[in-house]
């Protein structure tokens, strides 16, 4: 089987269950229980009318400007499913528009991450499917290959492995390998509420910055009482 040109099985997918703890939670929480260390890059932005992204990853590797694979992979998307497009972030071509976007609403596909260009964006915006995208060009796609479904990819130096967990929300988009599920589960979780309390003693008036200070004496700023 020649790589670069290849249609897998994905092997494990991330549950419903843990797809819906997660939906609840911000990126950026999730993202802040990472290390701060991972995302799709600031380029990837929503393209929809609104709303979370959450799903295993249906992954496609494609080359610039072609998205014979992306057809590919929605004829195999399950329900549920977020199909993920490393297009190397090329703009020149539209890699979707509004007949792809149909195709996947009618199997059920939760939403789709491109690294790459659409088209149809009015279309797009007025629908509740999550898109992200990396640019608009009215131009059109090729269809001749190669490409590859339910590899490993990568977005912005953002590994993506066929099943991990894909969440995007208006502050972009976020991978969660499958075996780190649970330990940034408890990490999110926790930051959430943290967040909440301060929230609330912000609103409350009782809210303390002494942290500042505290840490600008620790990094022995000059100035500093």
């Amino acid at each position: 089987m020649p790589s670069g040109f290849r249609v897998l099985q994905r092997r494990r997918a991330v549950g419903r269950e843990v797809v819906e703890r997660f939906a609840r939670l911000p990126v950026a929480n999730v993202s802040d229980s990472m290390g701060r260390m991972v995302a799709g890059g600031a380029r990837l932005r929503p393209m929809h009318g609104g709303g979370g992204l959450a799903g295993p990853a249906l992954t496609v590797k494609v080359p610039a400007g072609d998205n014979l694979m992306m057809h590919k992979a929605i004829a195999m998307a399950q329900p549920g499913d977020v199909i993920v497009v490393d297009a190397a972030g090329d703009l020149t071509n539209a890699l979707m528009g509004e007949m792809m976007l149909m195709q996947m609403a009618r199997r059920g596909v939760a939403g789709v991450v491109i690294n790459g260009a659409i088209r149809d964006a009015a279309f797009i915006r007025a629908q509740a499917m999550p898109v992200f995208a990396a640019g608009v060009t009215h131009r059109g796609p090729y269809k001749n290959g190669p490409g590859e479904v339910n590899v490993p990819v990568a977005i912005d130096g953002m590994v993506v492995a066929p099943g991990d967990l894909i969440l995007g929300d208006d502050d972009g988009v976020l991978c969660v390998p499958y075996d780190d599920l649970d330990a940034v589960y408890a990490g999110a979780t926790a930051k959430y509420e943290a967040e909440q309390r301060q929230i609330a003693n912000i609103q409350a008036g009782t809210h303390s910055a002494a942290w500042v200070d505290e840490t600008l004496r620790r990094l022995n700023c000059e100035g500093v009482d």
